[in-house]
Protein backbone atom coordinates (compact mmCIF):
# COMPACT_ATOMS: atom_id res chain seq x y z
CA UNK A 1 0.00 0.00 0.00
CA UNK A 2 1.29 3.34 -0.94
CA UNK A 3 0.47 6.80 1.32
CA UNK A 4 1.20 9.48 -0.33
CA UNK A 5 0.62 12.87 1.89
CA UNK A 6 0.73 16.40 1.22
CA UNK A 7 1.72 18.50 3.79
CA UNK A 8 3.79 21.98 3.50
CA UNK A 9 5.71 20.88 6.96
CA UNK A 10 7.30 17.51 5.71
CA UNK A 11 10.01 17.57 8.46
CA UNK A 12 6.96 17.38 10.78
CA UNK A 13 6.29 13.96 10.09
CA UNK A 14 9.85 12.05 9.25
CA UNK A 15 10.51 10.92 12.98
CA UNK A 16 6.90 9.10 14.13
CA UNK A 17 7.15 7.28 10.81
CA UNK A 18 10.60 6.20 11.46
CA UNK A 19 9.37 4.56 14.34
CA UNK A 20 8.34 1.18 15.96
CA UNK A 21 5.79 -1.44 13.48
CA UNK A 22 5.43 1.14 11.17
CA UNK A 23 9.21 1.39 10.73
CA UNK A 24 9.16 -2.45 10.29
CA UNK A 25 6.39 -2.18 8.04
CA UNK A 26 8.16 -0.14 5.74
CA UNK A 27 11.37 -1.85 5.88
CA UNK A 28 9.41 -5.12 4.74
CA UNK A 29 7.44 -3.18 1.96
CA UNK A 30 4.02 -3.93 3.55
CA UNK A 31 4.02 -0.29 3.32
CA UNK A 32 5.38 2.87 1.41
CA UNK A 33 5.50 6.38 2.40
CA UNK A 34 6.12 9.67 0.28
CA UNK A 35 5.88 13.04 1.59
CA UNK A 36 5.61 15.77 -0.96
CA UNK A 37 5.90 19.62 -0.15
CA UNK A 38 3.11 21.42 -1.26
CA UNK A 39 5.25 24.27 -1.44
CA UNK A 40 7.23 22.81 -4.28
CA UNK A 41 4.21 23.89 -6.35
CA UNK A 42 3.92 27.29 -5.38
CA UNK A 43 3.60 29.95 -7.96
CA UNK A 44 5.36 32.55 -6.79
CA UNK A 45 9.01 32.94 -5.54
CA UNK A 46 8.17 33.37 -2.17
CA UNK A 47 6.51 29.76 -2.49
CA UNK A 48 3.22 30.86 -0.91
CA UNK A 49 0.79 28.39 -0.32
CA UNK A 50 -1.65 30.13 1.31
CA UNK A 51 -3.98 33.67 1.13
CA UNK A 52 -6.48 36.07 2.79
CA UNK A 53 -10.13 34.71 2.02
CA UNK A 54 -12.47 36.83 -0.47
CA UNK A 55 -15.05 38.37 1.55
CA UNK A 56 -12.47 39.26 4.53
CA UNK A 57 -12.39 37.43 7.78
CA UNK A 58 -9.68 35.67 9.59
CA UNK A 59 -6.82 33.87 9.14
CA UNK A 60 -5.24 32.60 5.94
CA UNK A 61 -6.53 29.82 3.18
CA UNK A 62 -4.78 27.59 1.41
CA UNK A 63 -4.55 28.43 -2.24
CA UNK A 64 -5.93 25.77 -5.00
CA UNK A 65 -2.95 25.91 -7.40
CA UNK A 66 -0.28 24.34 -5.66
CA UNK A 67 -3.05 22.07 -3.75
CA UNK A 68 -4.27 20.99 -7.24
CA UNK A 69 -0.92 20.36 -8.76
CA UNK A 70 0.81 18.25 -5.52
CA UNK A 71 -2.57 15.88 -5.92
CA UNK A 72 -2.19 15.50 -9.81
CA UNK A 73 1.54 14.45 -9.48
CA UNK A 74 0.32 12.17 -6.46
CA UNK A 75 -1.83 10.69 -8.75
CA UNK A 76 0.04 10.28 -11.65
CA UNK A 77 0.87 6.64 -12.84
CA UNK A 78 -0.66 5.56 -9.43
CA UNK A 79 -3.95 3.81 -10.03
CA UNK A 80 -7.19 3.65 -7.76
CA UNK A 81 -5.81 6.67 -6.13
CA UNK A 82 -8.23 7.86 -3.06
CA UNK A 83 -7.34 11.65 -1.89
CA UNK A 84 -8.56 12.14 2.03
CA UNK A 85 -8.51 15.71 3.00
CA UNK A 86 -8.23 16.12 6.60
CA UNK A 87 -10.32 17.99 8.35
CA UNK A 88 -12.60 19.06 11.17
CA UNK A 89 -15.51 19.02 8.73
CA UNK A 90 -15.14 15.29 7.91
CA UNK A 91 -16.85 12.08 8.23
CA UNK A 92 -15.23 11.14 12.08
CA UNK A 93 -12.63 8.84 11.27
CA UNK A 94 -13.13 4.99 13.07
CA UNK A 95 -12.11 1.24 12.95
CA UNK A 96 -14.32 0.76 10.47
CA UNK A 97 -13.22 3.28 8.21
CA UNK A 98 -9.90 2.31 9.25
CA UNK A 99 -10.65 -1.05 8.14
CA UNK A 100 -11.79 -0.12 4.30
CA UNK A 101 -8.76 2.53 3.59
CA UNK A 102 -6.85 -0.39 4.12
CA UNK A 103 -8.48 -2.37 1.00
CA UNK A 104 -6.65 0.79 -0.83
CA UNK A 105 -3.89 0.63 -3.20
CA UNK A 106 -2.93 4.53 -2.69
CA UNK A 107 -4.37 6.81 -0.35
CA UNK A 108 -3.39 10.58 -0.73
CA UNK A 109 -3.66 12.22 2.37
CA UNK A 110 -3.85 16.24 1.73
CA UNK A 111 -3.27 17.85 5.38
CA UNK A 112 -5.37 21.44 5.70
CA UNK A 113 -3.47 24.12 7.68
CA UNK A 114 -4.97 27.66 9.14
CA UNK A 115 -8.76 27.99 8.03
CA UNK A 116 -8.80 24.82 5.40
CA UNK A 117 -8.48 25.02 1.84
CA UNK A 118 -10.04 26.55 -0.71
CA UNK A 119 -13.22 24.84 -1.00
CA UNK A 120 -12.69 24.24 -4.69
CA UNK A 121 -9.74 21.71 -3.62
CA UNK A 122 -12.25 20.24 -1.13
CA UNK A 123 -15.30 19.74 -4.08
CA UNK A 124 -13.16 18.69 -7.43
CA UNK A 125 -10.24 16.91 -6.16
CA UNK A 126 -11.22 15.44 -2.77
CA UNK A 127 -12.88 11.49 -2.31
CA UNK A 128 -13.28 11.84 0.94
CA UNK A 129 -13.27 14.10 3.69
CA UNK A 130 -11.93 12.46 7.55
CA UNK A 131 -11.62 13.97 11.28
CA UNK A 132 -10.10 12.32 14.00
CA UNK A 133 -12.18 13.79 16.30
CA UNK A 134 -14.41 17.14 17.34
CA UNK A 135 -11.37 19.40 17.93
CA UNK A 136 -9.16 21.63 16.23
CA UNK A 137 -5.45 20.99 15.60
CA UNK A 138 -2.91 23.41 13.85
CA UNK A 139 -2.47 20.93 10.49
CA UNK A 140 -3.76 17.84 9.49
CA UNK A 141 0.01 16.11 9.87
CA UNK A 142 -1.56 14.34 12.88
CA UNK A 143 -4.51 13.18 11.43
CA UNK A 144 -2.57 11.89 8.45
CA UNK A 145 -0.20 9.83 10.90
CA UNK A 146 -3.11 8.53 13.17
CA UNK A 147 -4.62 7.03 9.63
CA UNK A 148 -1.39 5.85 8.96
CA UNK A 149 -0.99 4.29 11.89
CA UNK A 150 -4.21 2.73 12.37
CA UNK A 151 -4.71 1.49 8.62
CA UNK A 152 -1.22 -0.17 8.33
CA UNK A 153 -1.75 -2.12 10.92
CA UNK A 154 -4.66 -4.06 10.00
CA UNK A 155 -2.64 -4.71 6.92
CA UNK A 156 -1.79 -8.63 6.39
CA UNK A 157 1.81 -9.41 7.72
CA UNK A 158 2.06 -5.89 10.07
CA UNK A 159 1.47 -7.35 13.47
CA UNK A 160 3.36 -9.81 15.15
CA UNK A 161 0.43 -11.73 16.04
CA UNK A 162 -1.83 -12.17 13.39
CA UNK A 163 -4.60 -12.14 16.03
CA UNK A 164 -3.95 -9.03 17.81
CA UNK A 165 -5.97 -6.81 15.17
CA UNK A 166 -9.07 -8.84 15.19
CA UNK A 167 -9.17 -8.84 18.73
CA UNK A 168 -8.74 -4.92 19.38
CA UNK A 169 -11.03 -2.94 21.25
CA UNK A 170 -13.66 -1.56 18.73
CA UNK A 171 -13.11 -4.65 16.45
CA UNK A 172 -16.73 -6.29 17.20
CA UNK A 173 -17.90 -2.70 18.28
CA UNK A 174 -16.90 -2.44 21.88
CA UNK A 175 -13.88 -2.52 24.41
CA UNK A 176 -11.64 -5.16 25.17
CA UNK A 177 -11.27 -7.21 27.74
CA UNK A 178 -8.49 -6.36 30.85
CA UNK A 179 -4.79 -7.81 30.09
CA UNK A 180 -2.51 -8.67 32.83
CA UNK A 181 1.05 -9.89 32.80
CA UNK A 182 3.95 -11.13 35.27
CA UNK A 183 3.87 -11.17 38.17
CA UNK A 184 1.29 -12.75 39.15
CA UNK A 185 0.95 -10.95 42.26
CA UNK A 186 1.73 -6.85 42.34
CA UNK A 187 1.72 -5.07 45.48
CA UNK A 188 -0.88 -7.79 46.96
CA UNK A 189 -3.16 -7.10 43.85
CA UNK A 190 -3.34 -10.81 41.88
CA UNK A 191 -4.22 -11.88 38.44
CA UNK A 192 -7.62 -13.61 38.01
CA UNK A 193 -7.11 -17.38 38.57
CA UNK A 194 -9.45 -18.29 34.92
CA UNK A 195 -6.01 -17.02 33.03
CA UNK A 196 -3.46 -18.97 35.16
CA UNK A 197 -5.85 -22.29 34.78
CA UNK A 198 -5.01 -23.16 31.30
CA UNK A 199 -8.39 -23.78 30.11
CA UNK A 200 -8.68 -21.96 26.56
CA UNK A 201 -11.93 -22.04 26.65
CA UNK A 202 -12.90 -20.40 29.94
CA UNK A 203 -10.67 -17.71 29.15
CA UNK A 204 -12.29 -17.43 26.46
CA UNK A 205 -15.34 -16.97 28.31
CA UNK A 206 -13.97 -15.09 30.93
CA UNK A 207 -12.90 -12.60 28.55
CA UNK A 208 -15.91 -12.42 26.28
CA UNK A 209 -17.73 -11.40 29.66
CA UNK A 210 -14.82 -9.00 30.85
CA UNK A 211 -14.90 -7.31 27.61
CA UNK A 212 -18.58 -6.48 27.68
CA UNK A 213 -18.76 -5.15 31.29
CA UNK A 214 -15.51 -2.72 30.50
CA UNK A 215 -17.49 -1.37 27.60
CA UNK A 216 -20.78 -0.65 29.91
CA UNK A 217 -18.52 0.59 32.48
CA UNK A 218 -16.16 3.02 30.17
CA UNK A 219 -18.23 3.02 26.90
CA UNK A 220 -22.20 2.22 27.31
CA UNK A 221 -23.34 4.51 24.17
CA UNK A 222 -21.21 1.31 22.10
CA UNK A 223 -23.39 -0.99 23.22
CA UNK A 224 -26.13 0.19 20.96
CA UNK A 225 -24.72 -1.07 17.84
CA UNK A 226 -23.58 -4.68 19.50
CA UNK A 227 -25.37 -7.62 18.79
CA UNK A 228 -25.18 -10.94 20.76
CA UNK A 229 -26.29 -14.50 20.00
CA UNK A 230 -28.44 -16.37 22.30
CA UNK A 231 -25.58 -18.38 23.70
CA UNK A 232 -23.05 -15.44 24.23
CA UNK A 233 -26.48 -14.33 26.04
CA UNK A 234 -26.59 -16.42 28.30
CA UNK A 235 -23.18 -16.69 28.98
CA UNK A 236 -22.92 -12.82 29.90
CA UNK A 237 -25.94 -14.32 32.87
CA UNK A 238 -23.41 -16.54 33.63
CA UNK A 239 -20.98 -13.99 34.65
CA UNK A 240 -23.51 -11.73 35.85
CA UNK A 241 -23.29 -8.92 33.04
CA UNK A 242 -26.69 -7.31 32.74
CA UNK A 243 -27.21 -5.65 29.35
CA UNK A 244 -30.21 -4.15 30.69
CA UNK A 245 -30.27 -0.48 30.41
CA UNK A 246 -31.29 0.10 33.70
CA UNK A 247 -27.99 -2.13 34.55
CA UNK A 248 -25.79 0.64 32.91
CA UNK A 249 -23.79 3.69 34.44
Amino acid sequence: MLFHVLTIFPELLSSPLEEGIIRRARKDGKIEIMITDIREFALDKHTMTDDRPFGGGEGMVMKPEPLAAAIRQARDGQAESHVVLLSPQGRRYDQNIAADLAGKKNIILVCGRYEGVDERIRANFVDEELSIGDYILTGGELAAMVIIDSVTRLLPGVLGCAGSAECDTFSRGGLKYPQYTRPRDFEGHEVPDILLSGDHEKIAQWRFAAAVKTTMEKRPDLLDAMSFSKKELKLLQKYGVCLDTSCRK
